[in-house]
């Protein structure tokens, strides 16, 4: 097993649930804010990473308001409001084209169930106008590389607030994972991942802080 680089901590958080979520329409660079639900998600994800008594150096997030504001919410719980925070599009949600702001169910009425599970399900098939998961990750590795790496090799615990696919991108690079091994891999919203990296950039500890949503998300709150 390869050496821990530091002691130090990168947490991964999906947002808390959005208005979109709630009404089953696909968000993906639209911008709605979190429900009462996402609001209490928030909170809990920040009480769980306190009661593990993480302080955190530096802050990353999307441009987007539900990912931002689940940040300030962790934030307030772990009283670190003036923690420096960076945010960047290249970790907002993989851009779901035509299908944005579209039911599910009426995109699989327009489109059919199997091209639209084929755009939702796949790792390298954008739907009409939009991105897919490969995309994704074409933009959040380089950004992760430059950006956030450094942060953890200085030593800093870092704190990544962002999105579905914007994450599963992350955890291919930090868990080495194929394209075809991330599509059997889900994440809940407000479910705190904490990881200790090994000088290769790679994961040598990770500790789901609530593994029983993470692996029982109902399908909708599934990051796919």
């Amino acid at each position: 097993m390869t050496d821990a680089l530091t002691d130090n901590i990168l947490v991964l958080v999906r947002h808390g649930e959005s208005e979109w979520n709630r009404l089953n329409l696909f968000t993906g660079w639209r911008n709605p804010d979190l429900t009462e639900k996402g609001v209490i998600e928030a909170r809990v994800a920040g009480r769980m990473i306190r009661d593990h008594r993480v302080k955190f150096d530096i802050g990353f997030t999307s441009s987007l308001k539900r990912a931002q504001r689940t940040l300030d919410i962790i934030l307030s719980e772990l009283h670190q409001t003036d923690l420096p925070i960076i945010r960047n599009e290249a970790l907002n949600e993989r851009d779901y084209g035509e299908l944005s702001g579209l039911n599910k169910d009426e995109a699989r009425k327009k489109w059919g169930e199997p091209q639209v599970q084929l755009w939702r399900r796949s790792y390298d098939i954008p739907p009409p106008g939009g991105e897919s998961l490969k995309d994704t990750l074409a933009r959040v590795q380089p950004y992760y590389d430059k950006a956030i790496w450094p942060q953890i090799t200085q030593g800093k615990n870092v704190i990544i607030t962002a999105h579905g696919n914007s994450l599963r991108a992350l955890l291919m690079i930090l868990e080495g994972l194929s394209g075809d091994e991330i599509l059997q891999r889900e994440l809940a919203t407000g479910a705190p991942i904490l990881y200790r990296l090994g000088a290769d950039g790679r994961a040598i500890d990770r500790k789901d802080l609530l593994p029983a949503r993470s692996l029982a998300a109902p399908p909708e709150d599934r990051i796919i």
